[in-house]
């Protein structure tokens, strides 16, 4: 079982580029499964919160809040969210052989992932000079900065557009057929 794991900051294109890599890896004959870590946090705004589910109108920071200072911080689960995903992926892997995460944002993740699966690869998105329209306390969180001193990642993709981003899902399928321990940087 191989996981890719993306991370970046808010709108960089990690869902659009782990769509794209499902897409590359289906057409290599993969058996991929799209996931995200704060799945139980859209859960609860969706159910409980009255979020529409609308992914361009994210509720960032009721996720950050829940998810950091509360899930982590005041009820002391610093892993719950990693172990909700542990039982996904472990559930799932009956009908899938690929799992792709599109939302890491903290080193911890990153490398308990890659503790606890043999097979990682760590891919990190980059879009230079895009606004995403935060607000200072949403850009100021540590999900939002803590992986820029990150050193552990297999590939760092520049999105430059949807054609680069397309093009650099299937140049990591190819690299990963024939991989040989380097790090790359895509841009």
């Amino acid at each position: 079982m191989k996981i890719f794991v993306i991370g970046g900051k808010a709108k960089c294109g990690k869902n659009t580029f782990g769509e794209f890599l499902r897409e590359e890896l289906k057409y290599y004959g993969y058996k991929p499964c799209v996931m995200h870590i704060t799945g139980p946090l859209y859960e609860y705004a969706r159910n409980y919160f009255d979020w529409n589910g609308n992914y361009d109108e994210k509720p960032r920071e009721f996720l950050q809040k829940m998810g950091f200072e509360i899930i982590r911080n005041k009820l002391g689960k610093k892993h719950f969210l990693l172990d909700r995903l542990y039982e996904d992926i472990n559930i799932l892997s009956n009908f899938f052989d690929t799992f792709i995460i599109t939302d890491a944002r903290l080193i911890e993740e990153f490398e308990d992932i890659k503790k606890n699966y043999g097979d990682v690869v760590n891919i990190k998105l980059e879009r230079d000079n895009y606004d995403p329209e935060l607000t200072e306390e949403e850009a100021k969180h540590i999900t939002e900065h803590e992986i820029d001193t990150y050193e552990g990642f297999d590939y760092i993709i520049k999105n430059r557009s949807l054609k680069d981003l397309k093009r650099s899902a299937l140049e990591v399928v190819r690299d990963e057929e024939n991989y040989e321990g380097s790090a790359v940087t895509i841009s």
